[in-house]
């Protein structure tokens, strides 16, 4: 089983390049069976998700070619059947997505009830909502979740809560929708914004993506387009904090700032120095760092995916810090973790009160899902001694060459399978 052998003690210091979003390119990637036209995605994440949901897509019969890594090129018009069983589309939370897009476009759909990460309750009452709204009948037997209608219409649709997935997905399928439909409560998240555009350069109708009301005037068919997908914000927020908890200087490249300034503001609460310019972030942390309060939120708040980086900064600082978690009830199953490693964290339902301490020392740890694993690999960094992680699957459900962008910021770090390995890892950073 791969696991990453740390050395950690070395300030992280030199520039990351961040690649596409993943959680923008799985639903435009399934957006793309939506034509039968030839769709061309660039700025594609090779990463687990990315690469199962294709698997899928392709099991339907959409004909996927690899221009180049991060280069892919859809046609949909072959497509056989509307049912997705697929065992890697278990694995991923955004296998839901397909249903919107073959709803959309076929008025069916049955997809296999999604997986994904285990940080807390996900459940899809909205995406329900949305679709019957919209004329859908929905059943959920025997693992499946199926959808149906004669006909789709648009319809004025109030979300209890905001949820990214469930307005991706009603969004998806109100496109060719007929009449008009309207999403009020709807989420803002730039991965939200960046389907519509991407729907629109199709022909789609949609106004108002990345406002809480959105706009849909279905058309009849959509058509074939290139698009760049926008860059990771949860990537690059990660390598931000990777600047922070090693005492690094980072320049995070290929960004859009305007996405990451809930991040940016807690860095500088923190103590961190930040420089921005058209792409890029660069972060210096060269004070000891100072504790504050964080809760997360939708966007444009601070993101939940980014709680446990944050965390693991707090648990470095000077003072107490006090941690919010007001979207997954289960996101703090890394301080288990992080307290191995000497942290002094203390959970209370959904808050985490965390007691600064001087250092991490190396552990044997577990990463219990994709961005808690990703903060323990930067707790590892900054930590003394030597720290082995297991479970790594996670963290390549959303990070592509994550040991290799790590490396190349001077971080000893390597991916192990065998005891070998790993005695031949420590041999070469002692």
């Amino acid at each position: 089983m791969e696991q990453y052998a740390i050395k950690g003690g070395n300030p992280l210091v030199g520039e990351v390049e961040i690649g596409g979003a993943k959680n923008a390119a799985l639903p435009i990637l399934a957006a793309a069976i939506m034509t039968d036209e030839t769709v061309v995605i660039e700025n594609v994440p090779d990463v687990k998700d990315t690469n199962a949901l294709i698997q899928a897509m392709e099991s339907i019969g959409a004909i996927v070619e690899r221009i180049d890594r991060h280069t892919v090129k859809i046609n949909a018009s072959q497509i056989h059947g509307h049912v997705i069983e697929d065992d890697f589309i278990k694995k991923i939370r955004a296998s839901y997505y397909l249903i919107g897009a073959l709803l959309g476009k076929y008025k069916k759909a049955e997809v296999v009830l999604p997986g994904g990460c285990n940080i807390g309750s996900r459940p899809i009452d909205q995406h329900i909502k949305g679709w019957k709204a919209l004329g859908t009948q929905v059943d959920i037997a025997h693992g499946l979740i199926s959808a149906e209608a004669a006909e789709l219409k648009g319809s004025h649709i109030y979300m209890d809560v905001v949820s990214v997935g469930a307005t991706i997905n009603v969004m998806m399928a109100a496109v060719m929708a007929e009449g008009q439909t309207i999403i009020e409560n709807a989420a803002k998240e730039p991965h939200v914004v960046d389907l519509a555009n991407f729907l629109n350069s199709m022909g789609a109708n949609i106004k108002g993506a990345g406002t809480d009301v959105i706009r849909i005037k279905g058309v009849t068919s959509l058509h074939k387009t290139e698009y760049t997908i926008i860059p990771d914000q949860i990537e690059a927020g990660t390598f931000m904090f990777a600047a922070a908890v090693t005492k690094g200087d980072i320049t995070v490249k290929n960004v859009i700032p305007k996405h990451l300034e809930s991040i940016t503001a807690k860095l500088i609460e923190i103590g961190c120095e930040v420089e921005e310019s058209d792409d890029a972030v660069r972060v210096v942390a060269s004070k000891p760092l100072n504790h504050t309060h964080v809760k997360t939120l939708p966007y444009p708040g601070f993101p939940t995916d980014m709680q446990p980086q944050m965390a693991v900064a707090l648990g470095l600082s000077q003072g107490t810090s006090i941690v919010t978690e007001s979207i997954f009830e289960n996101r703090f199953r890394y301080v288990d973790e992080l307290t191995r490693m000497g942290a002094n964290i203390k959970v209370e339902g959904n808050t985490a009160i965390i007691n600064g301490v001087g250092r991490y020392t190396g552990a044997s740890l577990s990463a219990p899902d994709l961005r808690a694993g990703a903060a323990l690999v930067l707790a590892g960094l900054a930590a003394e001694g030597f720290t082995m992680i297991d479970e790594i699957q996670y963290i390549q459900r959303g990070y592509e060459d994550f040991e290799l962008k790590l490396k190349g910021l001077g971080a000893q770090i390597e991916k192990v399978e065998t005891e070998r390995e790993i005695q031949k890892f420590k041999f070469k950073v002692s």
